[in-house]
């Protein structure tokens, strides 16, 4: 039986530059080499992907994030075109609506390939915080951003969404739901789990014995930034004593620093070594109101860690506000740091709440979600294509 042939379109592949990166790895590195040939194109990543040829096109650097880079189609278009040709692809996949990705989009559709996206991030909910010292042009640009999602994920056969919050704003936007269904994310239950703890390794990046207060992610300022420094200076105030970690980096790193003088930052972690923070820590708080899913708060919670997060966004679908965790109103860091005094003074709701989330997190297994992605682009294979049709 000939293998499907997936020509897999992404900004950066690099596995541990952001979740949507994780995310994608976690199917490459799972990719069933006797039943699939991929041909990946992207902006930055390695020449070679699992055995697969990996074709990069030239990219510009993001002047507004510098750790990120837009790969430029249009200057490799006749490369791009000769290397599809070739591989005469069965199965479109596109990771983002970029100009790679609607590059991506005309091709399949100048030859009637299926198309199948995950929805990974949640661009218009950047839009306030990149704009926010010219607010009366939020509402237009929001409003453009909305009118290019439209168009570009209702040309698509399939669209992962990650959670049911996520689909109704989509659909609000005026994408149609029939193209459009769950997949959540999963999480490696080895890896992220209570057994990492190690509170020595802790006490010596604190330098004390405190419960440690952990916020991780990358330091952009679509996290909620700001919401997170009230919230330290509210700890401060009430003078709860606890340590204020916070593992990751970014470009607003400085002006965390600069504003939360007592905080440990950690910088950006492997895997296992953010694993172990994790588990070693007592208390997760996350007020980013931009997330699509919030990988690092399902990490948290498969490390034994009770979550207190912004009632926003994908993450919000985690918790059951006082029955699992604390969903807070996103920009009021009196009911963050409310939450962080009951749950540092009732060790039962402190139980409770690591319990569930930890049950929580055993239900999602990368290896059935990866399944059911392969089975879904086998189908979608069947469909006629023009190579099909000319070959």
């Amino acid at each position: 039986m000939p293998k499907v042939k997936v020509a897999f379109f992404a900004e950066i592949l690099l596995e541990d530059k952001d979740g949507a990166s994780r995310t994608m790895f976690q199917l490459i590195k799972r990719i069933p080499i006797n039943e699939f040939d991929f041909l990946f194109i992207c902006g930055d990543g390695p020449a070679r992907l699992m055995g697969f040829p990996c074709i990069k096109t030239p990219t510009l650097t993001i002047p507004s994030n510098k750790n990120y880079t837009l790969s430029i189609p249009a200057l490799a278009k006749q490369k791009l075109i000769k290397e599809l040709h070739l591989f005469k692809p069965d199965i479109i996949h596109i990771a983002t609506p970029s100009l790679l990705g609607h590059f991506a989009v005309k091709y399949a559709k100048k030859h009637h390939i299926p198309i199948i996206t995950i929805y990974h991030t949640h661009f218009i909910s950047y839009i306030d915080y990149y704009l926010k010292n010219i607010p009366f042009l939020i509402g237009p640009i929001k409003k453009y951003v909305q009118q290019k999602k439209r168009a570009f994920y209702n040309q698509c056969d399939s669209i992962y969404v990650p959670s049911n919050s996520m689909r109704q704003e989509l659909t609000k936007y005026g994408i149609h739901p029939s193209r459009m269904q769950l997949w959540e994310r999963g999480i490696d239950c080895h890896l992220f789990n209570p057994a990492k703890k190690d509170s020595f390794r802790l006490s010596k990046i604190t330098g004390n014995t405190l419960p440690t207060i952990l916020f991780t992610s990358r330091l952009v300022w679509e996290k909620n930034l700001e919401t997170l420094f009230k919230i330290y200076h509210t700890i401060r105030k009430r003078n709860i004593a606890c340590n204020f970690v916070i593992a990751g980096d970014g470009q607003a790193r400085m002006a965390c620093e600069q504003v939360m003088t007592d905080a440990i930052f950690l910088g950006q972690l492997d895997h296992e070594s953010l694993a172990i923070i994790y588990a070693s820590a007592d208390i997760f708080v996350f007020p980013s109101i931009s997330e699509t899913y919030g990988n690092v708060v399902l990490e948290a919670m498969a490390s034994g860690l009770p979550c207190i997060i912004a009632n926003a966004g994908g993450s919000k679908d985690f918790i059951v506000n006082g029955l699992n965790g604390f969903a807070c109103e996103p920009n009021n860091e009196e009911e963050y740091v409310n939450g962080i005094e009951k749950l540092l003074s009732q060790p039962s709701l402190y139980k409770q709440y690591q319990l569930l989330g930890l049950q929580k997190s055993k239900k999602l297994n990368w290896n059935h979600l990866a399944s059911t992605y392969f089975n879904d682009i086998k189908q979608l294979s069947k469909l006629p294509n023009l190579y099909k049709l000319t070959s």
